[in-house]
């Protein structure tokens, strides 16, 4: 909802009765509202998509999921050049450049349509399998309470979100033990309903004070097992490694991207002769080949290898083959030919996407076990977005007074040190963080004294 309050807003632009300045801050609030919601469908399309998939499918899900991205940019760019095709008579020929504001606001209304047909899936989607299974081995009193918490757990390894617990969906489920599965498919039920039934039940038991205390305990409740979980070494490595992996990227990556001129400008597709009209449809095709090129190849063997190579060796080759590029292009940054910069430019966005820039968003979404999952994933990503910051802020000081290639290179020693970080990391192939934390928590009790 934010995202798509965000955007109709950016739309609206009274471009005619604000001066540039005013517009800038105008774009810039409702700009920043839009990034508040896009950091927070991080979390939340992760997490969902990792809750409701089976355990051997995990990683070709999320790392489908994130290759939208790179569909989505594609998209834009084409969507662009449609766009200015269809205002080439009025803005080259009649001379209204002008009419440039309709064309932005057209391809950015597009976005709309992906967002407007989600959000009712979105809105209306149940908790899941998993998130109940892990509340109920959270609050487990009791060892058969912590038994069904398990099995629904094993169960959901096994066919994710495919079926709901129901009579239909054990019958078609292979287990040792039917009836404890019926059990815990009654059991998960009853709590799925509890947790998705909207709360008129507060309202009929005239008790929203107690409600609104009891949601703030839980929040409360939450941080404060956060911080203990994190506080053990073994844990804290982890987040660790993922916020600083996604870091040192988007530093690198976003450097980058965030700044195409540099690279536009060496293929020819920079947009600095003839008109208006045909500089920015230059500029538009140029982004069209950067994407074409590298992000979405680089997406898609990303899905096909994600569960045959495992992610940690998938980030750390992606890490170290982007330095090499980089590395290339920077040290024959000036001497290249347009071929070769193309080639090299493409490899490394390639490596890039077929690496961490696909690897950041899947690992904390499969490392960390459900009850702090979404929490996690979104601090790593705030991680991330911070190096993109710095990255954008930073890039053309630096240029200025350093020159391109001295840029090029700090992006190298960025990929280097998020291959080192990348040690921190476990590989998550076949590995269910819940179960982890069961074993880690029985463990715990059978070193408490008596």
């Amino acid at each position: 909802m934010l995202i798509i309050f965000a955007t109709i807003l950016t739309m609206t632009t009274p471009t005619g009765s604000l001066s540039p300045n005013q517009c800038l801050i105008y774009l810039g609030i409702f700009r920043i509202i839009l990034g508040i919601g896009v950091g927070g469908d991080y979390p939340m399309s992760a997490s969902v998509t990792s809750d409701r998939s089976n355990l051997r499918k995990r990683g070709t899900m999320l790392a489908y999921i994130f290759s939208n991205q790179g569909w989505g940019s594609l998209l834009g760019s084409v969507v662009t050049i449609i766009v200015l095709a269809c205002y080439k008579h009025v803005m080259d020929v009649e001379g209204k450049t002008s009419k440039v504001d309709g064309v932005w606001r057209i391809v950015i209304g597009v976005s709309l349509i992906p967002a407007f047909g989600t959000l009712y899936q979105r809105l209306t989607l149940p908790e899941s399998n998993r998130f109940i299974a892990s509340q109920k081995l959270k609050n487990a009193t009791s060892a058969a309470e912590e038994g069904y918490a398990l099995a629904a757990i094993k169960k959901a390894q096994v066919v994710g979100q495919e079926t709901t617990w129901s009579k239909t969906s054990s019958s078609t489920a292979t287990s040792p033990s039917t009836s404890g599965e019926s059990n815990v498919e009654k059991e998960t039920e009853k709590d799925s309903k509890h947790l998705t039934d909207s709360p008129t039940s507060t309202v009929a038991n005239d008790e929203p004070s107690q409600d609104n205390e009891k949601e703030k305990e839980n929040g409360r409740s939450h941080f404060r097992d956060f911080v203990i979980y994190f506080s053990e070494w073994r844990h804290a490595k982890i987040l660790i490694g993922t916020c600083v992996c996604w870091f040192l990227l988007d530093v690198a990556f976003y450097g980058i991207n965030l700044n195409q001129n540099v690279v536009l400008q060496q293929i020819g597709y920079d947009g600095k002769t003839g008109t208006a009209w045909h500089r920015m449809f230059k500029i538009s095709t140029g982004n069209i080949i950067i994407t074409a090129l590298g992000f979405v190849p680089g997406y898609w063997v990303s899905v096909l290898t994600i569960e045959i190579m495992g992610r940690k060796w998938i980030q750390i080759q992606g890490f170290l083959l982007a330095a090499l590029f980089l590395a290339v292009l920077a040290g024959k940054f000036t001497t290249l030919s347009t071929a070769g910069f193309i080639v090299c430019f493409a490899f490394l966005q390639f490596f890039f996407n077929w690496g961490a820039n696909t690897t950041s968003y899947c690992y904390p979404a499969e490392v960390f076990p459900t009850r702090y999952r979404a929490t996690a994933h979104g601090l790593s990503a705030a991680f991330g977005k911070l190096g993109a910051i710095v990255s954008a802020l930073a890039f053309n000081t630096l240029t200025k007074k350093i020159g391109t290639p001295a840029v090029l290179w700090i992006f190298f020693g960025c990929c280097i040190a998020g291959a080192g970080f990348t040690l921190l990391l476990p590989e998550v192939k076949g590995r269910d963080p819940d179960l982890v934390l069961a074993e880690e928590m029985r463990e715990a009790r059978e070193q408490l004294p008596g």
